[in-house]
């Protein structure tokens, strides 16, 4: 079946945001009078949403504070921390420009919040090159669960198998899976352990330049109209 949409996630994706995130996460801790954590380590936490990234800051801290006490805090350095200075990594720009000449419909699925999307991808350029956007509270499920690549699907007005998911972690692997959407790795974002080579992706990239240098993905051929 050929490819006629592709679903991208955001950070470790196509952009670099953790220098970012983690600012934003040790601002928090600041508030809090809690040691702050270096990138490396907040890099770990990134993927499964802020709930989960505040709540494993706090643990990490040894903090008796709940995320919805601080949850509010953190959204407010989150956003200010937002443009501070991510980047695209290689080979973006020219990716989704050869995509959509091929006049592939794109969308993103991520787990950060929906509101925060537009902004980023306006101050990188690259806003005008999705038709749809899925935030983490778009839905009341988010990656792993496959509701919001399934509702991708329905946004682009495609099969879901028709729909090609873009990712670098287990989150969107598991995602992916549980959509039944074939799923492309980059070796670059936040993998955290799982290895690319095995996870069954239907290609692995260590840039995205490389996903549309073929006419097809492993046999899945790219409508190319």
């Amino acid at each position: 079946m050929e490819i006629a949409a592709l679903v991208f996630d955001l950070d470790g994706t196509l952009v670099d945001s953790a220098a970012d995130i983690a600012e934003a996460v040790n601002r928090m801790l600041d508030d809090l009078s809690l040691p702050r954590v270096d990138e490396a380590t907040v890099r770990g936490w990134i993927g499964e949403g802020v709930r989960n990234l505040v709540d494993t800051a706090l643990h990490h801290a040894g903090s008796g504070h709940t995320p919805a006490e601080v949850m509010p805090g953190f959204m407010r350095h989150y956003h200010d921390c937002l443009l501070r200075s991510p980047r695209l990594y290689d080979g973006v720009v020219e990716a989704l420009a050869q995509l959509q000449a091929r006049g592939l419909p794109l969308a993103i699925c991520t787990n950060k919040p929906s509101a925060l999307v537009p902004p980023l991808l306006e101050h990188l350029g690259i806003a005008g090159c999705f038709a749809h956007i899925v935030g983490g509270d778009s839905l009341p499920q988010r990656k792993p669960a496959p509701e919001p690549l399934l509702h991708a699907a329905h946004l682009l007005g495609q099969a879901v198998p028709r729909c090609l998911m873009v990712g670098d972690s287990a989150t969107d692997l598991g995602a992916a899976n549980a959509a039944g959407m074939p799923i492309v790795l980059v070796r670059y974002g936040y993998l955290r352990g799982l290895d690319p080579e095995t996870s069954g992706a239907v290609a692995v990239v260590d840039d995205l330049r490389q996903l549309v240098a073929e006419t097809c993905v492993q046999g899945v051929p790219l409508i190319n109209r």
